[in-house]
């Protein structure tokens, strides 16, 4: 199912024009021409992100900003401010507000999509507490420290981030790409047999458990708890 952008902006051609771009990309938009609209249809919807203008008629984008994140029901989802208004004060409000990022106009609708795909990205990453368990795995983030069954596993810090990150996802599988972005900081230009290389030397720390790491064709890697459960 494609993730759900709102975009709550009350002019119509910046709102075409965003539509244009995020279809392009795969995503739903749903819009809302005013504030009051907005909030209702963020609570109704609960979309993956919101994009939010500030000079808008009924609720101001920081009104706006401020009920979403009072609100349990849409509290996580991320909030980008898109307004003409760039003075330092304003763009300071809006971060106060809840917001998690802030694009002035005119603006260009490929930095706009690029922003967003960061919020989600950050917005589904798990945060993993201090102690992770993960099937025979235990993971302590402040001490870099790894244990299967009680035997400790000599981990490279890098090795560390990237069994935490995968570990710590419920199963979910991630691509090459965003396993570099996240662990490596590295952009998609950078070679992904990296990834490749580390997986295996982790798979080979891991020795008879090895299965856990799982490898989705077509798609990137994956951590499972229980290995015989769903085989690729």
């Amino acid at each position: 199912m494609p993730e759900t952008i709102l975009l709550i902006e009350d002019e119509e051609d910046v709102t075409d024009l965003i539509r244009y771009h995020l279809k392009k990309e795969k995503y739903r938009v749903l819009s809302a021409h005013d504030g009051v609209e907005g909030v209702q249809l963020a609570v109704k919807e609960r979309p993956d992100a919101v994009v939010l203008d500030i000079m808008m008629p009924r609720l101001n984008g920081f009104e706006v900003a401020k009920k979403l994140k009072a609100d349990p029901r849409t509290e996580p989802i991320p909030v980008l401010f898109l307004s003409a208004k760039g003075e330092t004060e304003s763009r300071i409000k809006g971060l106060e507000t809840g917001a998690d990022d802030f694009l002035t106009k005119p603006f260009s609708p490929r930095e706009l999509v690029l922003r967003l795909q960061a919020l989600l990205r950050r917005s589904r990453t798990t945060i993993l507490p201090e102690t992770l368990c993960s099937g025979p795995i235990t993971l302590e983030r402040a001490t870099l420290k790894v244990t299967i069954e009680g035997e400790r596993l000599d981990l490279t810090t890098t090795e560390f981030k990237l069994l935490s990150l995968l570990a710590g996802s419920n199963g979910m599988s991630h691509s090459r790409e965003y396993l570099l972005e996240e662990v490596w900081g590295y952009n998609n230009s950078v070679d992904t047999r990296t990834v490749d290389t580390h997986v295996r030397r982790l798979r080979e720390k891991l020795g008879v458990h090895a299965d856990l790491l799982q490898t989705v064709r077509g798609e990137g890697y994956r951590f499972l708890t229980d290995p015989s459960l769903t085989k690729s």
